[in-house]
């Protein structure tokens, strides 16, 4: 399904991504699932590519946590950990809390406007159920927010760690909870509002309170806590806690 608010942030145009990125997106964006095996020869056939580039861009998305090979058995597209998750979200709750912060003190600047385009739109899709757009808007959000803290090193380690997150992956995967599109909407909207306001510290107190009900969402159905990570294996037939 199309989405109307997703071309508002594309780069300008510039050189052709390159196989690495081409590659990435498929995992990032969700169009290859976790455990899904990735054939080198099947690769180098939609790149129109040989072998070797391909080998080569799998070694870095290794490097990267994206992907898993097993010698003699294969390449998967790899399942982040439990801890893995809980960390990343934990890292990406500092960062966009920081963002939130620095763009209330911008005050006025394109990215707010954006900012206001996304929310109006985005709250027209949740309220509808239309969860397909609602999650390439979410995405939009956050990148449009983090863009509008106008620090580069800031924008560098964020993408770094969305590549690590497959984040719209993971997005999608909490909004099959009834009524959580509706509810981080209305999260949205309450940020835009304080970051307009020009309150820098409500503005990083309620972005790291969104990030937290989102990585509550997406836990919660796993285990019996939210970020508790000593609960990471499930508890024995007993029920008794150590």
């Amino acid at each position: 399904m199309q989405h109307t608010i997703g071309a508002m942030n594309t780069p300008p145009v510039g050189p052709p991504a390159t196989l690495l990125e081409r590659i990435r997106t498929k995992i990032t964006s969700g169009e290859l699932e976790p455990g899904n095996p990735l054939s080198e020869v099947s690769l180098a056939q939609e790149f129109d590519v040989s072998r070797t580039p391909i080998r080569e861009v799998l070694k870095q998305l290794q490097l990267e946590g994206l992907i898993e090979i097993r010698p003699k058995v294969g390449t998967f597209i790899r399942e982040p950990t439990r801890r893995e998750i809980v960390e990343l979200f934990q890292l990406k709750e500092v960062l966009e809390g920081l963002a939130a912060a620095l763009m209330a003190r911008r005050g006025s600047c394109p990215e707010l406007d954006q900012l206001e385009a996304i929310v109006s739109a985005s709250e027209v899709s949740s309220n509808a159920g239309d969860t397909d757009t609602y999650a390439a808007q979410v995405q939009d959000f956050h990148q449009t927010l983090v863009n509008g803290a106008d620090n580069t090193k800031l924008v560098e380690q964020y993408e770094r760690l969305m590549n690590q997150l497959a984040y719209f992956r993971l997005v999608r995967r909490t909004l099959e909870h009834p009524g959580r599109a509706v509810t981080s909407s209305a999260e949205h909207r309450h940020i835009l509002t304080v970051i307009k306001d020009k309150d820098p510290f409500e503005a990083e107190t309620a972005m790291r309170a969104h990030v937290f009900a989102s990585t509550q969402e997406l836990l919660v159905p796993r285990t019996r806590t939210t970020l508790s990570l000593e609960r990471e294996e499930p508890a024995d037939d007993g029920g008794h806690e150590d």
